[in-house]
């Protein structure tokens, strides 16, 4: 139980390709997913995932609020609670990443870190359980983002322009590394897309230099083929099994 509910944000980071199109993601939006584990042949929902968008304003610069958030269904708890937070303050047009954040709460187990963006370097600060707080600043590609980023990114992409079969690669920055990912472009399907009904979506396979994912093309997005580019449903397979993000509802898109 403990690796299946750790699995589902890893999966959640391992998405994008580079932006292309003017489309721009806007302040207002949440999007509720049901995380579900193929449990004895059953897909069994087992945690919720709500990504929310604002507007933040400082003295100096007006940034994106883009936070992602994970918790465990309450009659999950106590076999395993989870409480995540991932959270990160971009440029409204471009998404490019200036603060990101990582709060998480996995079983009794504690984690925050904190990267600031400047220029291709990134100073992180990490808090493990009761130990010390860590700092360190390391090189980044020019291209690299972080964890959160890049799920809104992913939208940023014209796909009408793309064939079946074109690749796309791309970096992002988790746990102080830099971890390449190469997307596929497979194409339209028809899914359901919670209370946006059954809409006709494009196909991404989704492949990364991490041992959290397995199998070729059985980790895949589907994103509305239209202007919004809202993720519709997400699977994924684990060394331990298979699972899903559905979408539920998505409001002020």
């Amino acid at each position: 139980m403990k690796r299946i509910l750790l699995l589902i944000p890893v999966f959640l980071i391992l998405l994008s390709f580079s932006s292309a199109s003017r489309m721009q993601v806007k302040a207002g939006e949440r999007l509720v997913y049901n995380g579900s584990y193929n449990m004895s042949g059953l897909m069994t929902q087992l945690a919720q995932v709500t990504m929310s968008t604002e507007n933040v304003s400082t003295a100096k610069n007006n940034y994106l609020h883009l936070s992602c958030e994970l918790s465990t269904y309450s009659k999950w708890d106590k076999f395993f609670k989870i409480r995540d937070i991932y959270e990160t303050y971009v440029h409204p047009v471009t998404l490019k990443p200036s603060l990101y954040k990582r709060s998480i709460d996995e079983g009794g187990y504690t984690k925050k870190e904190k990267y600031v963006f400047k220029n291709n370097k990134i100073t992180s600060t990490v808090k493990k359980r009761t130990y010390p707080e860590s700092s360190r600043t390391f090189n980044i590609k020019p291209t690299s983002i972080d964890a959160v980023s890049i799920l809104y990114q992913l939208r940023l992409v014209d796909f009408s322009k793309m064939q079946a079969g074109q690749t796309k690669s791309y970096t992002i920055v988790f746990d102080e590394k830099e971890i390449p990912v190469t997307l596929r472009y497979m194409g339209k399907e028809e899914v359901k897309a919670g209370n946006l009904g059954t809409k006709e979506c494009y196909k991404i396979s989704i492949g990364a230099k991490t041992d959290a994912l397995r199998g070729k093309d059985k980790n895949l997005i589907w994103l509305t083929a239209d202007s919004k580019k809202i993720p519709a449903l997400i699977k994924f397979s684990i060394p331990v099994g298979t699972g899903q993000l559905a979408l539920s509802s998505a409001t002020g898109i």
